[in-house]
């Protein structure tokens, strides 16, 4: 069967330009159980060709996640345009996807429904749709990211059984969009940075970023049938693709940290997605990883360092974690950081006289 493409996931994915990529339609943000429809999911969390780890992980010590459900007094966004935020990176990809010839006539005509419906009744059979009557807290931190964000109307939110922590987000034409998180990743994460990354999937329905993700793959897999230069065609879209899936994890960062508004509940879940595990949490130091995140940036600063640093990213589908920590470290002391927070402020005041 046709590989199907989900849309934005937390964990990165690696891959290679050699071979026909492992999905066509959607767009994710992490790891998932889609490999059995040859799924691609990204956008939640990474992705990855490795095979997911089987093995469950332990919960010891593990405290009950969204308990209180108290109402956030997070600053509100009232008037948010996604190219407020949006990376400059983001930007640019954009606006070179945009110009490669056709491909918005091409994936609107290759799109089917087929393997969209394969998929929606696949996570809807597969996970618990959460709301107001099912997994109370968890629909609260949904509703209360998109209304920080300016998002008239949410996302469904599934929970589905996984050891693998991710989440991801899938949005099908003419139908409601709807994100997807793992049990293992609830464990793993407070409440805030469970919001952060509800906060982050929201992100990509916020700049439409399915509507890039899913033409460009068709055109590439597309590509990849073409007898002779086809591949090489192929493979020179894939590393364009990787390099806009890149650029919109920094643009989600921004979105997740614009709802948690504390760079260190992101960067926290960041280093969790890393290298945490529930019962080792508590143990784990945001300031260290950042210093981590500098050590990279000094150690790869010389010529034959970028370029291993160059050949080491260019297949991924998401920035490593710790420059993505460095990245929201960076935004949350900018002015455009601080001009958002203040203009949602005044709003807010407003509202309260």
């Amino acid at each position: 069967m046709t590989a199907l493409l989900p849309y934005s996931s937390c964990f990165p994915r690696m891959g290679s330009a050699s071979s026909p990529p492992p999905y066509p339609i959607g767009f994710f943000y992490g790891v998932s159980d889609w490999s059995k429809f040859g799924g691609y999911v990204s956008g939640g969390v990474a992705l990855e060709k490795k095979k997911a780890p089987t093995g469950s992980q332990s919960v010891a010590r593990v405290p009950p996640v969204c308990r209180a459900a108290a109402p956030s007094s997070s600053n509100v966004f009232r008037d948010l345009d996604a190219d407020d935020f949006r990376h400059p990176l983001d930007k640019q990809n954009t606006l070179l996807l945009r110009a490669i010839p056709g491909l918005n006539e091409i994936g609107k005509s290759l799109l089917g429904s087929l393997s969209e419906q394969i998929m929606l009744l696949e996570n809807i059979g597969t996970s618990v749709l959460v709301s107001e009557n099912q997994l109370p807290e968890l629909h609260l931190l949904m509703t209360e990211a998109a209304s920080i964000l300016n998002i008239k109307s949410p996302p469904d939110l599934y929970v589905r059984q996984s050891p693998v922590p991710n989440a991801y987000t899938l949005a099908i034409s003419g139908k409601r969009p709807f994100v997807v998180v793992h049990t293992s990743l609830v464990e793993l994460l407070t409440r805030k940075e469970l919001q952060a990354v509800l906060a982050h999937e929201l992100g990509h329905l916020k700049c439409d970023h399915g509507v890039w993700l899913t033409f460009a793959n068709i055109l590439m897999l597309g590509a990849y049938t073409v007898p002779g230069i086809g591949g090489m065609i192929a493979q020179s879209l894939e590393e364009q693709l990787f390099r806009w899936i890149r650029s919109a994890e920094l643009t989600c960062d921004r979105a997740a940290l614009l709802v948690a508004q504390d760079p260190k509940v992101v960067i926290s879940l960041l280093m969790k997605l890393c290298g945490g595990s529930p019962s080792l949490a508590d143990q784990l130091n945001v300031d260290a990883f950042l210093e981590q995140a500098r050590s990279y940036d000094r150690a790869s600063s010389s010529p034959m360092g970028w370029y291993i640093r160059n050949a080491q990213t260019r297949q991924l589908s998401h920035p490593l974690p710790v420059l993505r920590a460095r990245e929201i470290d960076e935004w949350s002391r900018s002015q455009e950081y601080k001009k958002l927070l203040n203009r949602a402020n005044g709003v807010n005041i407003v509202k309260k006289i």
